[in-house]
């Protein structure tokens, strides 16, 4: 996979704090080994505090602010998990708008374990299949999408993913849609 997404540039949109940070840090090295360009965008300057579940991990460096940025200067979005982390950045209207121009513009996006809530939120789950943290089953048949229990599940230009152990699975399927799915 190697070069797949050179020149392409991939968001990774969070909130300031609550990202599961093995959601966040394999994506992002199976973007960078592919070539791409990774931005990681959230609601505030600084850093975004990632977690191992409930316990403090990593801080990572803000390299935008999610308000300063438009869908248009990036080919693909990624959108890690973590409970706090869709939580809080649904209620930003910025990263919500961030979110669904990404849809609007048919742009691929990538999601996994509590990351869709940031999706129903954009409402851009009607008539989609997708799979999640089990416990957003119902919410996401709420917003009119398709739950299912699968590793990964890619729907047109959508791929997600239930949790950190199906990364292998969704980090291929991530790439492959990024690499064919976006405008060079």
């Amino acid at each position: 996979m190697a070069d797949a997404l050179k020149g392409r540039k991939v968001a990774i949109l969070v909130a300031n704090e609550g990202i599961e940070q093995v959601e966040l840090t394999e994506p992002r090295q199976a973007l960078e080994e592919a070539g791409a360009t990774v931005e990681l965008l959230a609601p505030e300057s600084g850093e975004a505090q990632a977690f191992d579940h409930l316990d403090k991990a990593d801080a990572f460096p803000v390299d935008r602010v999610v308000g300063d940025a438009s869908a248009e200067d990036y080919d693909a979005l990624m959108l890690p998990g973590g409970v706090a982390n869709p939580d809080d950045l649904r209620t930003h209207p910025e990263a919500v708008a961030f979110v669904r121009a990404f849809f609007d513009a048919g742009k691929p996006v990538a999601a996994i374990c509590h990351a869709p809530w940031t999706l129903i939120e954009a409402d851009v789950l009607r008539d989609r299949t997708l799979t999640s943290w089990p416990s957003l089953q119902t919410d996401l048949r709420n917003a009119g999408a398709t739950w299912v229990d699968e590793e990964v599940v890619v729907d047109e230009n959508l791929v997600t993913s239930r949790k950190p152990d199906d990364l292998p699975a969704f980090t291929t399927k991530m790439v492959e849609a990024f690499a064919g799915g976006a405008e060079a």
